[in-house]
């Protein structure tokens, strides 16, 4: 379970998130939000990356502030940009990560196999890292967020880079992580994916949630009556200016 409280993050006289409170329990939870509107800020604030100004966040009973070890413990983070140590080989990375969370050797070696077959990385286990391209490095960074059986799993734009095999294959590890109990914060540019497998949405403007709920509840917050939630998403986080472009062209 994820919980933000009144989560708040302020640069001088900026607010990036401003008070923000979402409850999220063993669901795929999907965060949305056009560039700039605080969702990698937020992110990095519940993972412990970014201190915020005021507020708290609680995972699985933990306070990030008062027990961040503990509550780290207990999810995985794959960030916006992959960030690997190039010099190792894959299997020597994932043996890192696996030592940092105390992976006992017979569990790693299930989820070491299982990982790397689920991402096709069986003939690369043994290549530095600094010889694979953007979307291999994805993949890596995917495998290490999920190599201790994280409770809790964090994904600030997942898909980015990978093949549509492997985007397959993820969002079908999703499901099933979901099915099991995990809880899912996932936050995505790709409107589509996060219709087809979110059971609820928050969308951030402006550093302020505009909307949250399942596909349904979010339709009924559409003044126009829209179904699609790239349409809905357009609608609530101030589409008003598109609109009058899109007006303007079709009556030239």
């Amino acid at each position: 379970m994820i919980e933000a409280i009144d989560l708040t993050k302020k640069y001088d006289s900026l607010t990036a998130v401003n008070a923000i409170n979402l409850q999220i329990h063993r669901e795929l939870f999907v965060f949305l939000g056009p560039n700039g509107a605080g969702k990698t800020t937020t992110i990095k604030m519940m993972t412990g990356l970014l201190k915020p100004t005021s507020g708290r966040v609680i995972i699985e009973g933990y306070d990030l502030n008062t027990h961040s070890i503990e509550a780290k413990r207990l999810f995985g983070l794959v960030p916006d940009t992959p960030v690997v140590y190039e010099k190792l080989t894959l299997k020597e990375f994932l043996e890192f990560i696996g030592n940092l969370y105390q992976v006992d050797s017979r569990n790693f070696k299930r989820r070491f196999h299982q990982l790397i077959e689920l991402f096709e990385l069986k003939d690369r286990v043994n290549d530095l890292i600094q010889n694979f391209s953007h979307g291999m490095k994805q993949k890596c960074i995917l495998a290490a967020a999920l190599i201790h059986d994280p409770k809790v799993l964090f994904l600030d734009e997942p898909t980015a880079g990978l093949d549509p095999r492997s985007a397959r294959n993820l969002k079908d590890l999703l499901k099933g992580l979901v099915e099991k109990g995990v809880t899912v914060f996932m936050s995505t540019h790709i409107l589509e994916i996060a219709e087809a497998m979110c059971d609820r949405v928050a969308i951030i403007n402006q550093g302020k949630i505009v909307a949250q709920g399942t596909m349904d509840e979010l339709r009924k917050l559409s003044k126009k009556n829209e179904k699609s939630l790239e349409n809905i998403f357009l609608e609530l986080t101030g589409s008003a200016e598109f609109d009058e472009v899109i007006k303007y062209l079709e009556d030239q």
